[in-house]
């Protein structure tokens, strides 16, 4: 029997969970584990770096800010030198409502979830495969089939099934490949109060960085970033053997600050993972949608975390997909997607190169000329005067989610 829908969604992180704005009822399918009716997300011990389009956001999603620690400016320490500089996330703009808000990725989830009608999404439904079908209207539907062979047909359907997204895959995007360096992060937990000022902190030297943000006056999220081959033998699914890896090896010449904050990881969500990142081009020259069909957030436009502009970007997806759908009706949600997939490519494609080039300068070069004068630039030019530029450019007002009536 085939199941009728308006809108699937696959996937139920932030782009799968903010996209149901725009007054339709949609399906979200989310292979996820669920014990004891708690959900179990994917990644959720990691936070999120809101920035960019704050103005649209507190709109759209006035619960999230509620929930977010908000930032004007952070210190990088050049570890080597001792040099302690003022890193701006507001740009050349005074403070007012820019800068970065931080706050954990299962406060953000649960925070969608909320908003969503009960029942919407389906748990343990893996998607087995797409096609599309011409009514005799000329409009065309999608056609989904599930591994426990349940067949859907939707009006439109929503691929925000991350960085190694099948639907993607099936439009045809070239995979995301590897930006040559990898990351660990974690979430450290202070029950009597970690004592930091709420403040970015970074740290840098030849081809390392790591920083920490505190989410409240007890939970701190941080991170490393190193080049890939670096890392001596890693156990990558021990916790314990991340954690050890970091203090005795990637981060040991860090200030005692920052080996306070790993020492005192939660486990459970200690990860290392490559960086991964869709070359620019594949958004330029390739097919984001096809009839009622396209991608959402990592799914689109993966990136490098260096902008801290994933969850965000992902908020933008949201807001520019709902708007467009709406405006064009599910019965021209061909036109709505592809209206949807003008606006945002250029948007994604500028992201990912600033995200891109932000790690690499803040990296850090490797041994040689060529790396000193990476990290000259880096410590002279890059936080003083190209640094907020970037920021300038991130800034992004998104508009607002159609009323429902």
């Amino acid at each position: 029997m085939m199941d009728e829908q308006e809108v699937v969604i696959i996937g139920a992180g932030i782009a799968g969970l903010a996209t149901p704005r725009a007054g339709f009822e949609p399906a979200v399918k989310e292979k996820v584990e669920n014990t004891g009716g708690v959900v179990v997300w994917g990644w959720a011990g990691f936070a999120v770096l809101l920035r960019g389009a704050l103005r649209a956001r507190r709109s759209c999603f006035p619960k999230l800010l509620e929930k977010a620690l908000f930032e004007c400016a952070g210190w990088v320490t050049n570890v080597e030198t001792g040099t302690t500089q003022v890193t701006s996330f507001t740009g050349t703009s005074k403070c007012g409502d820019l800068g970065v808000r931080g706050l954990h990725r299962k406060v953000l989830l649960e925070a969608l979830a909320e908003e969503l009608p009960p029942n919407t999404v389906r748990f343990s439904s893996k998607l087995a495969s797409i096609k599309t079908e011409t009514l005799k209207d000329s409009s065309t539907v999608a056609l989904l089939e599930l591994e426990d062979g349940t067949l859907i047909r939707a009006k439109a359907v929503i691929g925000c099934d991350g960085v190694h997204s099948v639907v993607a895959q099936w439009l045809g995007l070239s995979g995301p490949i590897d930006s040559g360096r990898a990351a660990v992060r974690g979430l450290s937990v202070f029950p009597q109060g970690h004592g930091f000022d709420h403040e970015v902190r970074q740290f840098v030297k030849q081809g390392k960085r790591a920083g920490f943000l505190p989410l409240n006056d007890t939970d701190v999220y941080w991170f490393t970033t190193h080049y890939a081959a670096e890392e001596k033998e890693l156990a990558v699914g021990d916790p314990l053997s991340i954690q050890r890896e970091v203090t005795n090896n990637l981060a040991k010449s860090f200030p005692p600050e920052f080996l306070r904050v790993v020492h005192q990881a939660d486990l459970s969500t200690l990860s290392w993972a490559p960086l991964k990142y869709r070359v620019p081009w594949a958004l330029v020259t390739g097919q984001a949608h096809k009839g009622p069909i396209t991608v959402a957030g990592d799914a689109f436009h993966p990136m490098t975390p260096d902008l801290a502009q994933g969850g965000g970007a992902a908020l933008e997806d949201a807001v520019v997909l709902a708007r467009n759908l709406a405006a064009a009706g599910l019965s021209n949600a061909e036109r709505g997607v592809e209206q949807y997939v003008k606006e945002r490519r250029w948007r994604a494609v500028g992201l990912i190169i600033g995200a891109y080039l932000s790690g690499w300068v803040q990296q850090g070069g490797r041994a040689g000329l060529s790396g000193w004068a990476v990290n000259w630039f880096r410590d002279h030019v890059f936080y003083r005067f190209v640094q907020p530029k970037i920021v300038d450019s991130v800034q992004y007002d998104c508009g607002v989610l159609p009323s429902v009536a």
